[in-house]
């Protein structure tokens, strides 16, 4: 399975923020789409950092309240891990487990179409050992 077939299935919707939008505004977003992560981007097509509910959170102890006055890209981590729509599921649940990130923005010549979770990849992790099983279960029974 390709994180393409994730796509097709969950659509290609990515909430951006700009990077000068304050951290209260990206709270906002996350709590109002229910995810866990924005990618950041000025255009919405490039890619200039992603920020987590983690990044917000590792932020409260040294900055306070006052992290929500914060421009975003003072918390964003500017070397993100992209994937393509033609990898698998398997190489992005290896990677993101390895990297220990549950977010993994995909681009397609260097513009952002769409971004998977690593419950997106567990879901489809799922599907593909059930497909396996059935079709084990149906040999077996032949």
């Amino acid at each position: 399975m390709l994180i393409a077939d994730i796509i097709r299935s969950k659509g290609s919707d990515v909430v951006t923020a700009a990077p000068t939008a304050t951290v209260a505004e990206l709270t906002r977003l996350l709590a109002e789409h229910r995810i866990g992560a924005v990618v950041v981007s000025g255009d919405g097509r490039h890619i200039e950092g992603i920020v987590s509910e983690r990044d917000i959170v590792r932020a409260l102890p040294q900055q306070g309240g006052e992290v929500l006055d914060a421009e975003v890209r003072s918390l964003m981590t500017t070397e993100v891990v992209t994937c393509t729509p033609k990898q698998t599921v398997v190489e992005m649940a290896e990677l993101m487990t390895r990297h220990r990130f549950r977010h993994v923005p995909v681009v397609e010549d260097d513009e952002l179409v769409a971004i998977v979770s690593i419950g997106d990849i567990v879901k489809a992790r799922m599907a593909l050992l059930e497909d396996e099983r059935d079709q084990l279960i149906e040999y077996v029974q032949q």
